[in-house]
């Protein structure tokens, strides 16, 4: 596998795909929410993605063995993984899609910072701060704003903390030995490791089961299949193609499509600060990714 430089017309394609339908998962997460404890949905969700993604490896002849080396790195990721899906899965019951999604795909922001310490050949140009400044702008309006209906703080706190784990894991993939294995063992560690804290960790959170109806368990299902088995496969595989800021920056795309389908979709109020809010993401992830 060659790794490239720079997003090129493939990558650039692939990414807004990947955006579109992470977009869309906010919404599903916050209707699905009508039927399941959040906590507990995230532990369903990573069952059923383990169990597809072990399907998947047995029929492409992908060894189910992980490395010792890459334990460290894996375990790391795992918990990460569960401890971001705890925080979004609950900032989505307490908080809009537009502020959740604005808030948690703000990830490139945190990525950025660590790569530049951590990552050689990925520090930040003036460019590239100057996107910083803005993005980070965009977060503090959107937590700022306390309008009537806006959502609790405490959701946009968690969704803020949730995008830090996520870019926790992006960094794991890249600084550890995890990132010398193929991204279906990389997924297999993490929703390993998660499904048990998942599941013990929903036994704190009330009620497992809500008002359950045919959608919720669609969108359950839409999860296990398009978000947490594949979509995660593709991001993964992205990761090792492209340079890590570079696929973290197209995340960009998926607030956007997020605001907009939580207004079409669940007939969302979108105030005037959280649009400015959205743009001022937006345009900061573009100049964080500029070469």
């Amino acid at each position: 596998m060659v790794r490239k430089s720079h997003i090129d017309l493939f990558g650039a394609m692939a990414l807004t795909a990947f955006a579109l339908n992470f977009g869309l998962n906010q919404v599903v997460v916050k209707v699905s929410n009508g039927g399941f404890q959040p906590v507990f949905m995230a532990a369903l969700r990573s069952v059923g993605a383990c169990v597809i993604l072990l399907i998947w490896m047995r029929a492409r002849g992908i060894s189910l063995h992980l490395r010792q080396a890459s334990m460290v790195g894996g375990v790391a990721a795992g918990v990460l993984f569960a401890a971001e899906f705890i925080l979004l899965f609950n900032a989505l019951d307490l908080t809009t899609v537009a502020r959740s999604s604005i808030l948690f795909y703000s990830m490139p922001v945190w990525l950025a910072l660590a790569a530049h310490m951590l990552i050689p050949g990925e520090r930040l140009s003036r460019t590239r701060l100057i996107g910083l400044g803005l993005a980070m702008a965009g977060v503090v309006i959107a937590v700022a704003d306390r309008g009537t209906g806006q959502g609790s703080l405490m959701g946009d706190l968690l969704s803020v903390m949730a995008a830090m784990c996520w870019a926790g894991i992006a960094l794991c993939v890249r600084v550890t030995p995890l990132s010398e294995i193929p991204a279906e063992q990389q997924l297999l560690w993490q929703l390993v490791i998660s499904i048990p804290i998942l599941l013990t960790a929903s036994l704190f959170f009330g009620d497992l089961i809500r008002d359950l109806r045919p959608i919720h368990i669609t969108g359950l299902t839409y999860q296990i299949l398009a978000i947490a088995s594949f979509g995660f496969l593709a991001w993964f595989w992205l990761m090792k193609i492209y340079p890590a800021s570079g696929v973290a920056s197209f995340s960009f795309l998926s607030p956007v499509f997020s605001v907009l389908l939580g207004w079409l979709l669940l007939n969302e109020q979108i105030a005037l600060s959280i649009w400015i809010a959205l743009g001022l993401v937006a345009v900061g992830l573009v100049l964080i990714n500029r070469r």
